[in-house]
């Protein structure tokens, strides 16, 4: 899993990481190249995308706990 961070200002995102205790590995986009290339218009989004670079699925707005399992067995953990 990586997340990535695009509003706000680094220091903003630097800080949304540690108040989520978040560990999976997290970019940092100063524009939004990476918005705009999966089509996102707002967050939060969740976009599986293949080893392949092949987008799976997309979830807009926050994850239930059935999304949030449907994520996990789509990705294989």
């Amino acid at each position: 899993m990586i997340g990535v961070g695009t509003q706000d200002g680094y220091a903003k995102a630097q800080e949304f990481v540690a108040r989520h205790r978040l560990t999976f590995r997290m970019l940092w986009d100063r524009g939004f190249a990476s918005w705009n290339g999966f089509g996102i218009q707002g967050q939060p989004a969740s976009i599986l995308v293949s080893t392949d670079g092949r987008e799976l699925k997309r979830w807009i707005g926050v994850l239930s706990n059935e999304e949030h399992a449907e994520v996990l067995r789509l990705a294989g953990a």
